[in-house]
């Protein structure tokens, strides 16, 4: 069964850090994209970060803030976000992609398999 569970979230200060773990079972990384989105309250699923066959890509909100990793020994892909500001608050989920064009990472339809989220507080 494929699962994936995001963790790491929390509430933190303006300019803190978090880093985001989604530990991935019943399939390897190695063979499927990772896809990080954040919904905050009232606004759309947003596509963050996604990784896939040593290719990173990024919304260019979060361009140089945050920086996605993957560990295969762990089968887990980490999301570490530096320079929190409160407009990141907001639950983030990671999934993994169907096969998909890189130029489509940030549609949350081409996800099949999605975390059940983890939220994330900024806020003195």
């Amino acid at each position: 069964e494929v699962q994936l569970q995001a963790s790491g979230g929390g509430l933190v200060q303006p300019g803190g850090s978090l880093r985001l773990s989604c530990a991935a079972s019943g399939f390897a990384l190695d063979d499927y994209g990772i896809g990080w989105f954040r919904q905050a309250p009232g606004k759309e699923r947003e596509g963050v970060s996604f990784i896939n066959v040593g290719r990173k890509f990024y919304a260019n909100s979060v361009k140089d803030q945050f920086t996605i990793s993957r560990d295969n020994a762990k089968n887990t892909v980490y999301l570490q976000m530096n320079s929190l500001r409160p407009e990141d608050t907001a639950v983030y989920y990671c999934a993994r992609s169907s096969r998909l064009p890189f130029s489509l990472w940030r549609d949350p339809a081409n996800y099949a398999n999605w975390g059940q989220g983890t939220q994330v507080t900024v806020s003195s």
